[in-house]
């Protein structure tokens, strides 16, 4: 008899955000994922926020996860898909975020969509 190994097993959720969180106005991502480490893969919904009108879009995800053996930067992980305004307007804008984490989701990563490119800001992670 033979087994088969179901492909979420190690699978978790993880909640966090990409952005400076102190900068009023600022581009913000919060990223929900699911996350199968044996795959290397991602997959999940990302909601964009900024301070100005029409300034929220929201999307899915995917993306790969590799560990890197690099001191206090244990994993790397790149998402992209399209996000879409959260106000009725047909329009979808290409996504892509990368990051550079520890083990508990916290360091630092960038994102762009649209004109919008940000670099260089902290990774945090949010429990629940």
């Amino acid at each position: 008899m033979t087994t088969a190994t179901s492909p979420i097993i190690g699978a978790y959720l993880v909640k966090g955000t990409i952005g400076n969180t102190q900068l009023l106005g600022a581009p913000l991502v919060t990223y929900a994922l699911v996350v199968v480490p044996g795959q290397h893969h991602v997959s999940g919904h990302v909601n964009v926020t900024q301070a100005t009108e029409n300034g929220n879009y929201s999307g899915n995800v995917t993306g790969k996860i590799f560990a890197t053996g690099y001191g206090n930067v244990t994993q790397v992980v790149s998402l992209h898909g399209l996000i879409h305004p959260d106000a009725p307007m047909p329009l979808e804008i290409p996504f892509e975020a990368h990051l550079a984490i520890n083990g508990e989701w916290v360091g630092t990563g960038g994102f762009s969509y649209g004109n919008v490119h940000v670099e260089h800001v902290p990774v945090k992670h949010l429990a629940g």
